[in-house]
């Protein structure tokens, strides 16, 4: 029989309404930005709930938040869920917070049902999932399995020029950054729930996705040098224009994605800043990041390649130097057969229709992939929303979302 679990809605929601208002901005906006004292606040919110559910947690060098609840063999490889509270400006309050509270909602109803479990459950906050303060996404769970050079991470600076270390040490988490790996033995099983930030499974009418796939997603961050000088004095024969530069770059970064649809390819330029700015004055330099992301690495690779080339050769026909850095190139991950069938299992027995999709937004499980097995539950978004203060799910999808994995964590653990 396939074990399910009737979580507390009344408390979950509240709880996901109370969260959202420890923010930097007005509702229903969200602002949390990681080591910031709202960031702190909401950690202590969280720590709060586990202490009163009489659940055990620690942290990490990092300020990855673990919450355990012990299996009757302890001594497993536990099988774990999580996510993130951490929010890009004005974002909304849906996106991470539904699967870490939906977590700890799971934990505190097993263990107030008594049930027995093999395997140790455990709920994971990760740190700093978005980029917004040191422009790497997904940093705690990249620390985690290994992937982020150690000296490389120290090197991070925010826009104040704070370094990680600095950061973490100021929010109280100083210990040495070499003991944030995790063991390839720590985790049987990992499963994140996220709302789906698209609008595929509403339009198709479907309770839960089963995601079978997270594209890979590379970042590159693009310094353009040409020479200033007036608008008017400065004739176009002799101008060396960074921002004509970076304006045909921003069409070949659309044309390559366009070019790849196939494949799910899309390009994005998020940021340009010119300087000087002025609206009589030549820009001499443009900083931009591109963001490139395809279903299949390789179909990445062909993309960046594609846009690096193009860049190289209408800088130089400017006469306009470049600084191509990039930033993270992140391979596509697949979801473990055995968690995609658990996961349908559950919602077939709880009466959710469900459907398979690919994430083509990374997130932390893209990173926890690649040493332990992993999946992922999306729930609706209406209309495809996410990062911004009108995402939402209804309280209906969040609760059909957090019952199944509930059962698909219970299968998994050995109840």
């Amino acid at each position: 029989m396939i074990p399910t679990l009737a979580i507390n809605r009344g408390r979950l929601l509240g709880e996901i309404e109370e969260i959202s208002r420890i923010s930097d901005v007005p509702p229903p906006a969200v602002t949390r930005v990681v080591y910031t004292p709202i960031d702190m606040r909401t950690r202590r919110y969280l720590q709060g709930l586990a202490d009163a559910a009489e659940l055990a947690w620690s942290e990490d060098a990092l300020g990855n938040w673990f919450v355990r609840l012990p299996g009757t063999e302890p001594e497993l490889p536990a099988v774990a869920t999580g996510s993130h509270t951490d929010a890009i400006p004005y974002a909304g309050r849906f996106d991470g917070t539904v699967g870490v509270l939906g977590g700890l909602e799971i934990l505190r109803t097993v263990k107030e049902r008594g049930l027995q479990h093999r395997r140790n459950l455990e709920l994971i906050m990760f740190t700093a999932e978005e980029p917004t303060r040191f422009g790497v996404g997904c940093l705690g769970s990249r620390a985690l399995v290994g992937s982020f050079p150690l000296d490389a991470m120290r090197a991070l600076r925010d826009d104040e020029g704070v370094s990680l270390d600095q950061a973490r040490a100021a929010a109280g988490y100083a210990a040495a950054l070499e003991t944030v790996e995790l063991s390839p033995r720590t985790y049987a099983h990992f499963i994140e729930l996220h709302i789906e930030q698209g609008g595929r499974l509403e339009e198709a009418e479907k309770a839960i996705g089963i995601v079978t796939a997270i594209a890979a997603s590379s970042t590159v961050r693009v310094s353009l040098a040409g020479d200033g000088g007036h608008a008017g004095t400065v004739l176009m024969p002799e101008r060396r224009e960074a921002l004509a530069v970076a304006a045909e770059l921003i069409l070949l970064v659309e044309r390559t994605a366009r070019a790849h649809v196939e494949a799910d390819g899309v390009g994005t330029v998020g940021r340009l800043q010119i300087h000087p700015g002025a609206s009589n004055s030549i820009a001499g330099s443009v900083e931009l990041t591109i963001d490139l992301r395809a279903r299949e690495t390789a179909v990445r690779d062909t993309m960046l390649e594609t846009v690096h080339a193009g860049l190289a050769a209408c800088a130089g026909a400017r006469g306009v130097e470049v600084k191509w850095e990039l930033c993270n190139s992140d391979p596509a991950s697949r979801s473990d057969p055995v968690i995609l069938e658990s996961i349908a299992r559950a919602a077939d027995a709880l009466g959710h229709s469900h459907m398979p999709l690919v994430s083509r937004a990374f997130h932390d499980t893209a990173f926890m992939a690649l040493r332990f097995p992993t999946a992922m539950i999306f729930i609706p978004s209406f209309r495809g929303y996410s990062h911004r203060p009108d995402e939402y799910s209804s309280p209906e999808d969040i609760v059909a979302g957090v019952e199944t994995l509930a059962s698909s964590l219970l299968q998994l653990a050995g109840t």
